[in-house]
Formats: structure tokens, sequence, C-alpha cells
């Protein structure tokens, strides 16, 4: 039997990659591949939907392989087979582990599939897919964006490893505070790709569009003839108006996110206790000190710092800690540039040397920390780690934070793990890669400026709360709380922050109305609920790594009981999916994190029942990973609380929702990261459910809709068109009347055109556009159906029809349920259908055009530059006019949300008469 690959990546804060091997088209083809990302209040919701086509004579294996980010959390895994679906549960981890002893008994064959990279879990699922039958896998998972420097990343990745006619990214993003900058970068927005990704934002939402077309797929410089390879970055941060942070109530829950600015940094007492033993020769000790060069040039003046080196013994640089002036400094640099290796490794004794450094130097209005760096386990001195354990953890007494870097795959992660948890910090791998001190360098960036210590955070009227106590708040990070409000009856609630900042004790107080509240979309109304349940399990499996006996046993039911009701892929659930009665069984066991590529014990394995067994045959997934919590979007007959998704039939493919995690309050740090060396299991059969019954969300809808009645509408008797801009929070926006036949788009130099003409009544889009191409290609788009001719054929697409595409030179015809995706040459265009208030009108979204300047057409200019004077004046090359604040509906989405702009004359925002856009026939 041929076999063909297709694979997702999902890795970084979100990584999304799609990995096929390379097969011919006349075997199978991916004709599909969505990503569909939202992210609310920093919550991002993936699903990666990949439909895939056997054309081959026979029957083929096609393999699904995924890799998810460590942060990530999977809600849900589906699979539909020529019209049958396959949904996941989530079960005890025993449950699953039953199921998998079982198919192992059966004498099944096994191999080895897995790998783990520095971000990476990976798990790998087949299936049989009789000769021209087709495939839809659709993963869906969900992921808490971490605050790290000031911003958040949304990374996507995409290697499909084939050009796929119908591939597109879309990101949606929205933050009620207000977005206050959104920039998208990476391998994927270079010079070739520039012009197939599309940016609008507007106050509180943002979208981010991503459509190359095929030959695009092939041309940039990260593209070879297999497609596409690289990522699109999406970098933002929040408006931080209220020092008191902001908030999400409903449903009885209530979430809180604290970053205040403004404060004045603290001073650290901070000493390095750096492994020097024989096994950091090399490379690692080279990345060393250079890192710490780096490190050492970026402490503040008013820092007191230590150096501390040891193996079998332990040297101090100095027996003071010194305040961190230039000529210390690089005395220190000096320093470490001498450091060579040798000996054994004694962690014992040199970080119990650091903690007498800062116990003999307190300073009032200080923060202390310990970093200790090492590549190896204790085989010198106090070489037991529990011993160790106890031994640091009665030195520190809980004054400050250690923070624990594991060099390398030698490195006992689970000790180093554990005692840093029990002092107030986290572990962090640094992996042995050539960027290894950029590794060392970014992590001390995070930890360097401590602007509030000693932290507590007070709710009146909330029980049942996730972590309240933090050590440390740092500059760029952020702190979220959430937990269940006691009394539903309340109109107001309170929050109190307690904690110490460089001079003094300072207190963040704030009474909220519920009313005053942003209201809640019924999409989004569980959201709190299960963030709190994601806090809490996160919170309960790092309580129970340092907790022993009876206590530990009953942290961790406590975390199985509200993981297997929120339908949580943890430490101890398994996802099961499983098709009875089928003997062509997968079984696939992921291996641990840390363990090196080639020694692995657990490694994936394959287990792969008799061959020419029924199409659509049953697979295992069993896959241990890093604990991951996140508030999962699945189907709420089969998962308490979760938002928004509604049953209603479909057609097999169409995208669902996903997952995500947290670890909170380790210090202010890492309110997100994962304890590294926890395993949990991802564990598929494939069950049959009904094929013509789904329960999905296909895309997100009208998550934000502002009712602004005070400001103006667009009159009755015009069409409404918005103009984004890159370097301004509001877009422009101008009317255009009613039936108005206007030029659209026109490139003269490839001989494209395309016309609109604008409804007749209701003032909302347009009846009819049309668009012509050279002297041969004609497509009609109108409310009934879409036309297209070559001159010779014609091909008719009527709205509500099975999705369908047509290919032809230079020309895709795309149709989606209320969508039609054409590429004519260089130019890219979804028109959206639309019904609202019993009117029905199309509205055509840019998603690529040329960009030289020889465009015409009201939708040639996708960005103008614009500068907000005082008062409401805007300015436009060297034009002023006054502007009104104004809504306007974004019909370029499907959500079709209202976006407040600014309000100016067509003539002012097009700087041209109406009659230079206007024709006379279409």
């Amino acid at each position: 039997m041929c076999q063909a690959t297709v694979s997702v990546t999902l890795l970084g804060f979100l990584l999304i990659s799609a990995i096929a091997a390379p097969t011919k088209k006349e075997d199978v083809e991916i004709y599909r591949f969505h990503i569909n990302s939202t992210v609310t209040s920093r919550y991002a919701i993936t699903v990666i939907t990949s439909r895939v086509v056997n054309q081959h004579s026979e029957s083929k294996e096609i393999n699904f392989q995924v890799k998810i980010p460590k942060n990530a959390f999977i809600s849900k895994f589906r699979m539909t087979i020529d019209g049958k679906t396959y949904d996941g549960v989530v079960k005890e981890k025993e449950a699953a582990q039953q199921q998998y002893s079982q198919a192992v008994a059966r004498g099944e064959s096994a191999g080895v599939v897995s790998s783990v990279g520095r971000t990476l879990e990976e798990f790998k699922t087949s299936v049989t897919v009789a000769a021209n039958g087709k495939v839809t896998f659709e993963l869906t998972y969900e992921e808490l964006l971490k605050r790290r420097l000031g911003k958040y990343e949304l990374l996507i990745n995409a290697q499909p490893m084939q050009p796929v006619a119908d591939f597109k990214i879309d990101v949606y993003i929205h933050e009620d505070p207000g977005i206050s900058f959104l920039e998208v970068k990476g391998g994927l927005n270079t010079e070739e790709l520039a012009n197939a990704v599309t940016t609008t934002r507007s106050g509180k939402e943002a979208w981010v569009h991503f459509y190359p077309t095929r030959e695009q797929q092939t041309m940039c410089k990260s593209c070879t003839e297999t497609g596409l390879n690289g990522d699109l970055i999406i970098t933002y941060d929040v408006e931080r108006v209220n020092p008191n942070g902001d908030w999400k109530i409903s449903n009885g829950y209530v979430a809180h996110w604290f970053a205040p600015m403004g404060i004045q940094q603290i001073p650290k007492n901070v000493v390095f206790v750096i492994d020097r033993s024989g096994s950091m020769h090399g490379r690692k000790m080279e990345q060393t000190r250079l890192a710490m060069q780096r490190i050492l040039g970026d402490l503040a003046s008013d820092d007191n710092f230590g150096l501390i080196i040891f193996d079998s013994h332990v040297d101090v640089w100095k027996q003071e800690l010194l305040q961190a002036t230039e000529s210390n400094v690089n005395l220190a640099k000096s320093f470490v540039r001498r450091i060579e290796d040798q000996g054994a490794t004694d962690i014992n004794s040199a970080v119990l040397k650091g903690v007498e450094m800062i116990n003999r130097h307190p300073r009032e209005g200080s923060a202390s920390i310990l970093i200790l760096l090492t590549d190896g386990a204790p085989n010198s001195g106090v070489s037991n780690p529990e011993r160790i354990q106890a031994n640091v953890k009665e030195a520190i007494g809980g004054k400050f934070a250690l923070y624990c870097l594991g060099f390398g795959f030698d490195v006992n992660f689970d000790f180093l793990e554990k005692m840093a948890l029990e002092n107030g910090g986290l572990a962090r791998r640094i992996y042995e890669d050539s960027d290894a001190d950029l590794q060392l360098q970014g992590f001390y960036e995070e930890v360097a400026t401590p602007l509030l210590h000693d932290l507590q955070l007070n709710y009146e009227g909330a029980s049942n709360l996730t972590q309240t106590e933090f050590g440390l708040y740092y500059n760029g990070s952020e702190i979220v709380v959430a937990g269940e409000i006691t009394d539903n009856s309340l109109e107001s609630f309170k929050v109190e922050v307690v904690a110490f900042s460089k001079s003094k004790k300072v207190k963040y107080e704030e009474t909220v109305s519920l009313r005053d509240l942003p209201e809640v979309p019924p999409q989004h109304e569980n959201f709190t609920q299960r963030l709190w349940a994601y806090l809490t399990v996160k919170q309960l499996l790092r309580k129970e790594l340092t907790l022993k006996g009876e206590e530990k046993e009953a942290a961790k039911k406590e975390a199985l009981d509200l993981s297997l009701k929120y339908s949580f892929v943890t430490p101890l659930t398994s996802m099961v999916v499983t098709k009875p009665q089928e003997s062509d069984t997968q079984v696939a066991h992921k291996p641990k994190e840390g363990e090196e590529r080639g020694r692995c014990h657990d490694c994936l394995l394959v287990s792969q029942g008799r061959r020419g067994g029924p199409v659509g045959g049953g697979f295992h997934i069993l896959a241990h990973s890093p604990p991951v919590f996140h508030p999962a979007h699945s189907p709420p007959m089969s998962h308490p609380g979760l938002p928004g998704l509604q049953a209603m039939p479909v057609r097999p493919g169409l995208p669902g929702l996903q997952a995500m995690p947290v670890r909170p309050g380790i210090s202010g740090i890492s309110d997100y990261e994962v304890a590294e060396h926890q395993d949990y299991d991802y564990f598929f059969q494939i069950e049959p459910q009904s094929a013509d019954f789904v329960t999905m969300n296909p895309r997100p809808t009208k998550i934000s809709q502002f009712q602004m009645t005070s400001l103006p509408l667009p009159p009755a008797n015009s069409v409404r068109f918005l103009i984004s801009s890159s370097s301004q929070p509001k877009p422009l926006c101008y009317d255009i009347p009613l039936a108005s036949k206007i030029r659209l788009l026109a490139d003269p130099s490839s001989q494209f055109s395309m016309n609109g003409e604008l409804t007749l009544y209701g003032g909302k889009g347009f009846k009819q556009i049309a668009i012509h191409y050279k002297t041969n290609h004609h497509l009609t788009i109108s409310t009934s159906g879409i036309n297209y001719s070559d001159g010779q054929n014609a091909v008719n697409f009527v709205w509500g029809q099975e999705p369908t595409k047509h290919e032809a030179d230079s020309v895709s015809v795309i149709l989606r349920n209320n969508e039609v995706d054409v590429t004519i040459g260089s130019v890219r265009v979804v028109f959206l259908l639309h019904k609202e208030d019993r009117d029905v009108f199309l509205w055509p979204a840019i998603r690529q055009q040329p960009k030289h300047g020889s465009l015409q057409g009201i939708l040639a200019k996708t960005d103008v530059q614009y500068e907000k004077l005082l008062g409401s004046r805007i300015k436009i090359n060297n034009q002023e006019e006054s502007a009104s604040l104004s809504t306007a509906t974004d019909y370029r989405l499907h959500s079709a949300p209202s976006v407040e702009c600014w309000l100016v004359r067509l003539q002012f925002a097009l700087q041209g008469e109406l009659s230079d856009f206007t024709v006379s026939q279409l």
C-alpha cells in the first residue's frame, strides 16, 4: 500500500504547521487547508482543518501527524471519512491505558515514529481511505498567550509540503481594553508574500488574513516546489489605562488580569551560581561565558550582584555582594571570561553558598533572586536530590525566589523543577543549540526588572480562587486570577491588591459595577468558568509535585475530577476516539519531555492491525507530555460549560473549535509555563457517530458587536465603506450613494478589472459584481449564483451547493458555504454573501493584489496613512478636513462586526471625485 503523510505542527506561543510528505498529485492531494485562530482576552482558540482526497486507484493510508506547543491544550480531535465523523472523548488515564494494553495484547506490530523538540510534542495517526475517498482532519486546541517583555505573540507556521489550492490563515483578535499595537512579521510576511497578508485593526479588534495563491506558495524565499515553509508572527499588546487591571465576569465566575505599569523598578540582589564541571566543556561553556557578559552588562546601577562557580569545589568571585557599578561589572566580566570547566558537580554546596550570600546582605526596598545554571545531576558532596531539596528549602525559608536553568538533556530536570517550585521560582530547560546564549539572556531579561514584591490579591464576593499570592511581579509580565462569584445577585464586585514597591506599601483598590463591564457575547459566556477550572487544575498539579502521602492523592483526585468534568487532556486523563469492532488499530505512545532522541524508552509506538480491513480503520494514540490545562471548547452535550457551540447539520470537514495552558503565579514570571517532567496522554480510538449531525462552530461569529446609537449611522440612501490604517487604531469610512456602479479594482498592466453594482434598497452592499481578465475570462457573481466563462466553456454555481472548486489557466474559483474564493492572475478576492434583516447582498474582501502604483478603483487603496490632529481633524497628503466619530459594519468579515471609524467625505478619503470611480456598465 502506498503511504502519504499530512501533518500539522503547533509550536512556540502558538505555532501551527502542516507537513506532508511529498506525493504525486494523482495519488494524494490536500485540496483544502485552513487555520482559523481566534484570540479573546489573550485566550487563543485555533482550529486546523485539512481535507485530503485519495485520487489513487486503490485504498491508501494517510497519516496525520501533529505537534503541539507544550503550553497548548487539545480540546477536540475529529476525523470525517467519506461523510462519517468520529470524535474524541476524554477519559481517565487508567481506563485509556487498559484499552491500550488490549490492543498490544492482540499482537499488533509497533514502530517508533515520534520525536520531541524544544517546544513541541508530537503524535501521529493514520487512516485508510478508499480509492477516490476523502478524509477531513480537524484539530482544535487552546492556549492562554503569555505576556513576555510587554507583548503577546501568536506564532503560526505553515509547511504543507505541497501547494494547496484552498489555503488560508485567518486570525481574529478581540481585547476589551483595546489593542495598543499590532505587528505582523515572520518568514511568511516577506516581500514576495507581502501582498498575501492583509491586516485590519479597529480599537478592540484586529484581523489578519494570509491568502497566498498556489503560485506564491512555491515562489517565496522559504518556499520550494513542495510549497510553503515559514511562519507568520502576530505580536500585540493591550491598552492598560486602568492600573487595577481588566475583568471578565459571566455565569457566576470572574477572571482578573493584573499588569500595572509606570512603577519604579525595585533594585535587585542577584547571585548567579554557575556550573563549571567537566560536562560543561566546549560550546556550553563558551555560550555561558557569552551570555553572562551580556547579562552583567544589563544590570541596573542600583543592583547588587554576586558570582559563584562550582564543580566539586565552590569558588566565590567576591565574598560580598557588590553594587553593579561600571568598574565592578567590568571586573566581573573579566572573571567570567576566565572560567574553565573541570571536576564533578556539587549542587548542594553551591546553592547553599548563594543563599548564605543573599542572607548576609539584607537590603530594605530590594528583591533578592538566586539563579542556578547547571547541565548535570549532583554527583559530589550531598548527591541525594531529596536531601538537597530539603536543605535548600530550609535555607531559603520562603524569603526569595530560586530559578533553575537546566542546560541540555543530561540534567536531572525533575530535581531542578521541584527545587525551584518549592522556593517560589521555576525551572527552564536551555537547549544545546547555537542560540543557547540568547536563551540564557532571554530568561534573565524576563526577571531583570521587578516592580512589586509580596503581592496579595483579595476579592470580596468571590471564593474558590486560583492562586492569589505572588512573590514578585516583573515588568512586561501579567498576573491572572479566577474564581467563583459567591452571590450572583451582587451589583458590584470589590478587588484589592496589596503589594510592596521600591519605597512603600502600595494598594490597588476598585469596586467594579457589574453593569459597567463589557457584555460577554453568548458564545463566550462560559469562558471565565473554564479559565477558572484550567487555572485550578494547573495549580493542583503543581502543588501535587511537592506533596506526599494523602495530601498528594487528594490534590491529584481533585485535579482529575476537574479534568474529566471540563474535558481537559492533562497528565491524569487521555482522549479516546474509537471505532469498535474494527481490527485496524494504532497505538501511539509519546515520549516524555527531555528524553534524548535515540535514547527514548517510551517512544511513540504504532501498532498496526491487518491491512485491507474496513476503510476508516481505528487508531489509538497514547502520548505523554508536560501538563497543559486550557478552557476547552467542545460540544456542550459532552463538555460542560463550553462556550457558544451549537448543534447543527454540517457538511464534512467544516472547522470547529479548540484548547490552552497556565502555571499560576511562579513569582509573577511564568504564570503559564509547563512543568516539563510530567506526562499526559492523548489516547485515540475511533468511535462512530451520526454522520449528519455534528456539534461545531464553523468560524468566529460576531464576537464583538458595537451598538453605539449616539454615533452617526450610514444614511439610508448610501453604503458605507472602510479603509484600514496600519498606523492608526481607527479606520476611515465614507459613503457612496445606492445603485452606483463602481470600479472596484482595475490593473491595466494585467488586463484585470472588477466592477460592482450597489443594491438599490437597503444600503448595505452589492447586488452584482463582475470580473474581466484579459479578453476571454469573465466571472459574474450575484446574490442568486456565480457564472464563469473562459470564452469557450461556461461553469455555473449556486449558493448553498456542496463546496466546489474550478481551476483553469491562472483562474481558481472555490465555492464554500456563503463565500466564493476567487484567484485570477495576481489578484485574490473573497466574495461574502451576507443575509441581514431580510436583505441579501455581496461584499468583496481583497486578500491579495499587486503592489504597484497603477492600480485603480476604490479597493485599490487597502491602507490609508493619515494623521489625527487636534479635535476631530484628519490630515492626508498635506490636506486637512474635519471628521466625525462614527461606526461602520465591516462586511469584509463573516462576523460583520461594527467598528468605530472616522467618517470623512468620499473625495477626501479616496483623493478623487465619485465620477472617477464609476462605470457605465459592469
